[in-house]
């Protein structure tokens, strides 16, 4: 059995129902263990979810390298503590602070009937929401608060959508389940799979035992935490990331955190140039991620089925944040607000006799899902091994909320805190960042034989060319 410990038995649960959805063999399933006590302070197994979507990760490598003849029946062990930990923050700066990005419009607000999330990171999804709120230039919070308390909490959500902003409704799991959009994403998996043609003849690369993703290309078209949390596993398994962003979007204190591992561009795909240049990497990539809503890329005459006309064989990944179907799927979103949107944040005020919204600890959507995709860029890397065919698979934010929903019932039971990180939970590698020198955590997900490292520090956005290195 996977565990035997029965502290552990929630990440296990976790651990079959992301492996499954990946399509793994139920039996491999034994090869993963879990380590360590306590857990982050949730009315959720957050904990527990990280251990079970990184396990799956490092199961899926595991199945891989026995696809490849490299390591036969590799074991995975997952420490829960520094599982949880990177799911907060991973660097550890040296004499230094990760660069602000303040925003004093972000966060929770009461309405006449309840709470609404305002998400307002990124300047136009400011802007989006002062004009919902007609607020020219309001000179603090306690303005934002009292235009936000004369509406409707669903009616100033629509507004602020309709001015291409992003906010989100605090609902109740019982509304949710009532509601349209919830129904549909309640009704997908927690991977959507389809196969990729035309074939390829053979693998496109030789496995380096201690770096089993060297050779590989990687683009990354994604943004914030998931798909990223995705691509820097990657990253730190020898593959060559490249990821691209437009030339308007910055995530300052963000980068230090996401970007290692990798190179940075910038290319507009609405102009006919760019998105030639785009093609042409595209062309020679192995894997693609990418978080644009569903229509974005196929508005482009970019969709699936020509993105893989364009590289045969290609493992099309794809992060969407409330789903694939039903009236919300081309939505913009982020961690927090789907947390509002499906009743976690309210479950948590509940169980907290909280009088606010109670998020969970850390942005466990982003990263749950981040190691979801990275799982199944490893399942579609074994497909093309063994068969030649590409992959296309999609997760969503929303999905994987509602397999955290399972583990509500965590709240009965006594838990104990982690102790705080140490320099002995650091790695000895000085990492020589763009902002200064730093040290990352201990990568959680133990496999024989495997040397997880990155070869690019972290970088700020839009610091390389838009070329493979090789």
């Amino acid at each position: 059995m996977p565990s035997t410990n029965p502290s552990h038995t929630i990440a296990t649960q976790l651990l079959k129902a992301i492996w499954l959805a990946a399509r793994g063999n139920e039996h491999a399933l034994s090869r993963v263990t879990f380590k360590s006590e306590g857990e982050l302070p949730s009315a959720f197994a957050v904990t527990d979810l990280a251990a079970g979507a990184m396990g799956a990760a490092g199961l899926a490598l595991s199945s891989l390298l026995e696809a490849s003849g490299s390591i036969p029946l590799s074991t995975v062990t997952v420490d829960r503590r520094l599982a949880s930990f990177w799911f907060a923050y991973s660097l550890r700066p040296s004499g230094w602070t990760p660069p602000s990005a303040e925003d004093f419009v972000v966060g929770d607000y009461q309405t006449v009937d309840g709470w609404i999330r305002l998400h307002t990171n990124a300047p136009h999804h400011r802007a989006a929401a002062l004009r919902a709120l007609n607020l020219a230039a309001p000179t603090g919070r306690a303005d934002i608060a009292q235009a936000v308390a004369s509406w409707t909490a669903d009616a100033l959500e629509a507004r602020v959508i309709a001015e291409g902003g992003c906010a989100a409704t605090m609902r109740s799991w019982q509304d949710w389940q009532a509601h349209a959009h919830g129904q549909a994403v309640l009704s997908e998996p927690l991977l959507h799979w389809q196969s990729g043609a035309p074939m390829i003849t053979k693998p496109l690369w030789t496995f380096n035992r201690k770096r089993p993703l060297q050779g590989l290309k990687v683009l990354d078209m994604t943004r914030v935490l998931a798909g990223p949390s995705a691509t820097r596993m990657l990253a730190g398994l020898g593959a060559e990331v490249l990821r691209i962003d437009p030339p308007w979007w910055d995530e300052p204190t963000l980068a230090p955190e996401m970007t290692l591992g990798k190179r940075c561009t910038r290319l507009d795909l609405r102009k006919p140039s760019e998105r030639e240049r785009w093609v042409s990497l595209l062309s020679e990539a192995d894997i693609l991620v990418h978080g644009y809503r569903s229509d974005a890329l196929s508005s482009l005459g970019l969709d699936a089925e020509q993105r893989q006309k364009i590289r045969p064989g290609l493992v099309d990944i794809s992060l969407d944040a409330y789903g694939f179907t039903g009236p919300w799927k081309h939505r913009r979103g982020f961690d927090s607000l789907v947390q509002m949107s499906m009743g976690i944040a309210h479950a948590g005020q509940q169980l907290a006799g909280s009088s606010k919204p109670k998020p969970l600890p850390v942005q466990a959507l982003d990263h749950s899902t981040g190691y979801i995709l990275a799982t199944a860029a490893l399942r579609g890397l074994e497909v093309r091994l063994r068969t030649g065919a590409g992959s296309i698979a999609r997760a969503s934010l929303a999905r994987t909320g509602a397999l955290l929903m399972t583990t509500l019932s965590h709240a009965e039971k006594s838990t104990q805190a982690f102790a705080p990180d140490t320099e002995a939970d650091q790695a000895a590698a000085i990492e020589d960042t763009h902002w200064g020198a730093a040290r990352r955590l201990h990568w959680p997900v133990d496999i024989s034989g495997i040397n997880m490292q990155w070869d690019q520090p972290a970088g700020p956005l839009g610091s390389s060319e838009a070329t493979w290195k090789s």
